[in-house]
C-alpha cells in the first residue's frame, strides 16, 4: 500500500507530465497517483470532491488523512529525493549518463 496517493487531472498534459516524472522517480513505489477523471473515480473515492481536487491537488496518507496543494507537492518531492539512492540499487548506478555528465561538478 502506497504512503501516499496524490490526486490529479489525468487530462491536464501538465499534471500528466509531472505525474509521469514523480512515477519514474519513485523506486520504491511509496506514492499512488489516481486519475480523478478515471472511470469510476467518485465510486473509489467517495470522500474526494472531484470539483475541489480539480481546483487543489489532493493528497491522502496511508491513514486516510488529506493533505492539499503545496503540502502535496512537499511531501512528494521528499519520496523523489531519494531517487539516486534507489537508482543505485537498482541499477547500479545513481544517476543515468546524461544526468552524470551535465552534473555540475564535472
Amino acid at each position: 500500500m502506497a504512503e501516499l496517493t496524490i490526486f490529479f487531472d489525468g487530462g491536464c498534459p501538465l499534471c500528466a507530465a509531472e505525474i509521469g516524472h514523480l512515477e519514474r522517480l519513485d523506486g520504491a513505489k511509496k506514492m499512488a497517483f489516481e486519475d480523478i477523471y478515471a472511470p469510476l473515480f467518485s465510486e473509489r473515492f467517495p470522500h474526494i470532491d472531484v470539483k475541489k481536487a480539480d481546483l487543489v491537488l489532493h493528497g491522502q496518507w496511508a491513514d486516510g488523512s488529506i493533505i492539499y496543494g503545496l503540502d502535496v507537492t512537499y511531501h512528494s518531492c521528499f519520496f523523489a529525493r531519494y531517487r539516486h539512492r534507489i537508482s543505485a540499487l537498482v541499477t547500479g548506478k545513481p544517476r543515468c549518463e546524461r544526468c552524470d555528465v551535465n552534473e555540475p561538478s564535472k
